[in-house]
């Protein structure tokens, strides 16, 4: 068996009782380690020269990647302060020391994984994510792992926890937003007791949101290098809309997630003047 191409194939690591399972001998790890075309990782693990720095160290942990860390992997669109990496351990884990930007979760697997598993599967990583971070962030998780199914409703709300912060960011969560800036808004007028209905579909196009019956919320998550064909037609939906007797409010990314207080001000003092009222 060739030891390096086999873990080219597979995620460029492997515990040696895997290598052992699908046909490599010991003499052959050893020959391939001592050529150096993969290198061992503390004392059962074996890795080719060029593996994910993250999956070496989750290995030298002798834990997982998970929380924010695995949702990345997978796609799941986060907020970017928080760009630890986070590993899980087991309660009885030996003492670690300490490694710069590195979150240490400790505790066993809700979902069972398999003994040589490197990343939590997506159950345990957002019982994580509602443990580790703030609610906003951990909704926009949420949201996202809805969005792109790599879990459903029914299945996130079977998973068991007790965790008041689990609980609340499922509660708050739906698979109607297409990213986290279209989240933000919808949580934070929340606390306002402001509904802002999502993918509403006007004129035969879905709006990010509405607001009462006039009021349309519309975010562009995109940046200034967009493709210009989009904002055109983004345009254009917005002009049909005046026509129609709505009035939309566009905001970018950075106004999200930067100016949020300029667009709650916004928001606010158009239904001030009645405009989300038919």
């Amino acid at each position: 068996m060739d030891v390096e191409r086999w873990l080219t194939q597979h995620q460029r690591i492997a515990h040696t009782a895997d290598l052992l399972n699908q046909g490599a001998t010991g003499y052959s790890i050893r020959r391939a380690v001592a050529n150096g075309s993969v290198r061992r990782v503390r004392r059962d693990w074996i890795a080719t020269a060029d593996c994910d720095p993250a999956l070496v160290l989750a290995a030298e942990f002798g834990g997982r990647l998970t929380c924010l860390t695995a949702a990345r992997r997978i796609g799941l669109w986060t907020l970017d302060d928080d760009d630890r990496l986070h590993i899980v351990v087991p309660p009885n884990a030996g003492r670690l020391g300490t490694h710069r930007g590195v979150r240490v979760h400790w505790g066993i697997a809700r979902v069972p994984i398999g003994r040589y598993d490197l990343v939590d599967p997506i159950e345990n990583v957002l019982l994580h994510v509602a443990e580790c971070q703030g609610f906003e962030s951990a909704v926009t998780v949420f949201d996202s792992a809805l969005r792109k199914h790599v879990i459903s409703v029914q299945q996130l709300a079977l998973l068991p926890s007790r965790s008041r912060q689990f609980i609340r960011a499922r509660d708050a969560a739906t698979e109607l937003s297409d990213s986290g800036i279209e989240s933000l808004p919808r949580l934070r007028l929340r606390r306002h007791g402001i509904v802002m209905r999502q993918q509403v579909v006007i004129d035969g196009h879905p709006v990010d949101g509405l607001i009462g019956d006039k009021l349309v919320i519309q975010i562009d998550g995109y940046g200034p290098h967009s493709d210009a064909k989009q904002r055109r037609r983004d345009l254009a939906q917005d002009a049909r809309l005046r026509i129609m007797g709505y009035t939309v409010l566009r905001f970018d990314y950075h106004q999200i997630l930067g100016q949020w207080e300029f667009v709650e001000s916004t928001i606010l003092s158009a239904m001030a003047q009645g405009l989300h009222v038919a």
